[in-house]
């Protein structure tokens, strides 16, 4: 209520009571004005009535929520079920207009004012989480894939004669297939193997640029988060190598907000060559519902041209998730969250490690990757041919979600092109291994119920138990008894979130 309908309410209640009414509506209203003067993320985390105040407010600038509005168009935010409406707030209209993604809609001046604020306050987050002069940013509803796709259409105009993309090979499908459907041709560049560890080839790239002429290479695709043993790429070098060559460079950071690692990689890249844009998921970096990402970069102009070139109107329900998430955290409650991140990535590396040695095997030393572990599964593979890969079913069947068993040797096509000892991000690799993550959001209790039912399936499997039927290790009991655990802690969390 604005102060005449304030003066208004003295009328039938006493005044006294309105004023203090009318301090706490006015507590909320500075929280709102203090975003919207700042476009920033709030250091502490908004409680959910103000979240659902300030939404209602910009539900009520756009016109399907006018008082008496007489709508002739075709799209005019009409919606049948009110569990819809409800759902998104009655923010109907979505982002953008048929030309640009983040235009104004003269029919949604409050979707609009959300689009525009979400982009600023996830700009803040990804400053704070150390890319430091990245100077614009825009949240799409795409997931990361395809968000890269459109990084690679809108450098087609810049290079029409270009038709290869320098890829270090890593082996995730959306990132090959996003240069596919980009109507490019991936030059894969296999790594080379330090120790355990797979890492860049740097002098392959120079002798590819040198092999296929700089001018028709579209951009060197690199990678930062990943699945050891693989580690990020030696983006500074990249950069570099870009910078001498003059070739663009996207690099794939899907899930490196949360790493301090790779986010100082990327502006450590910017800052000694090019890096043009980088590309990052909202629910791995967010924990939000799949469905956005977040295209960033260093050159307002390069962003706005990656903009411009999607097509059509978008969704609004990313942006809607990912501002109502980091208002709600904060920035100290989304830096807490990268505290415990890191926290539960030593952890569960020292839980793998003694586990590992438990069973005659080791933790790969893989210290350039700061989220993804790998332990090595040789004795089971000598043990026999099927128990590498019996070690995946059982885990899953046993409700251990995000762990990746890689035996030696597979093959994958991918659109049209086969991948040797797909997995493990090389044709060869010396060892079979199991891959497990340590993402934001991870628990304590999750880090200890995934190593209890691990050493279980491993002794099972050392005993050469019979496992065609996959006998449950643990019984019904058990796992329900984890299982509430689990959620008991999830709750908990969330209720101190």
């Amino acid at each position: 209520m604005n102060a005449e309908n304030f003066e208004a309410g003295e009328r039938l209640v006493s005044a006294a009571y309105v004023r203090q009414g009318s301090q706490g509506r006015r507590a909320h209203e500075l929280r709102l004005r203090t975003l919207l003067e700042q476009g920033k993320c709030p250091e502490d985390g908004w409680d959910e009535s103000t979240v659902e105040l300030f939404l209602h407010e910009l539900a009520i600038m756009d016109s399907n929520n006018f008082l008496g509005n007489c709508g002739v168009g075709e799209r005019e935010g009409r919606v049948a079920s009110g569990l819809v409406a409800r759902r998104h707030y009655r923010l109907i209209h979505g982002i953008g207009r048929s030309g640009d993604i983040s235009a104004i809609q003269p029919k949604a001046a409050g979707s609009s004012l959300l689009n525009k604020l979400t982009n600023s306050v996830v700009l803040d987050i990804i400053r704070l989480a150390g890319v430091r002069t990245a100077s614009s940013c825009f949240v799409v509803p795409m997931a990361t894939g395809m968000s890269l796709t459109l990084c690679f259409l809108t450098l087609r105009h810049q290079r029409p004669k270009a038709k290869y993309i320098i890829w270090p090979r890593i082996d995730q499908k959306s990132c090959f297939k996003s240069m596919i459907t980009a109507g490019f041709e991936p030059v894969v560049i296999e790594n080379v193997l330090e120790g355990d560890e797979l890492r860049t080839d740097l002098k392959a790239v120079e002798a590819k640029i040198q092999d296929l002429g700089a001018d028709n290479i579209l951009c060197v695709h690199s990678t930062t988060s990943c699945f050891a043993p693989r580690v990020p790429d030696r983006l500074e070098e990249l950069a570099e190598i870009c910078v001498k060559h003059n070739i663009p460079h996207i690099v794939n950071n899907a899930y490196g907000v949360q790493s301090s690692k790779c986010m100082h990689l990327i502006q450590q890249g910017a800052r000694r060559g090019r890096i043009d844009a980088f590309v990052q998921s909202l629910d791995k970096n967010f924990m939000v519902p799949v469905g956005g990402a977040v295209i960033a970069g260093f050159s307002d102009s390069f962003i706005q041209e990656i903009s411009k070139m999607y097509p059509g109107r978008a969704s609004a329900s990313p942006s809607l998730d990912v501002l109502i998430t980091l208002l709600s955290l904060g920035t100290k409650g989304y830096q807490q969250l990268l505290k415990e991140r890191k926290e539960m990535f030593s952890y569960l590396s020292s839980e793998l490690k003694k586990l590992a040695e438990a069973y005659g095997e080791r933790l790969l030393e893989t210290p350039h990757n700061p989220i993804s572990l790998a332990m090595s599964l040789k004795m089971l593979d000598e043990q026999s041919g099927t128990a590498v890969t019996q070690l995946g079913s059982m885990l899953f069947t046993r409700q251990v979600s995000g762990a990746r068993v890689v035996p030696l040797g597979s093959l994958q096509t991918v659109s049209g092109y086969t991948f040797k000892g797909f997995m493990s991000h090389t044709n060869s690799y010396h060892c079979p291994y199991l891959n497990a993550a340590s993402a934001i959001g991870m628990s304590k209790q999750d880090v200890d119920v995934f190593s209890k039912r691990l050493d279980k399936c491993l002794k099972a499997l050392a005993k050469g138990k019979n496992h065609d039927k996959y006998t449950p290790i643990a019984n019904e009991e058990e796992i329900v008894s984890e299982m509430e655990k689990c959620s008991i802690h999830a709750a908990e969390r969330n209720a101190k979130n």
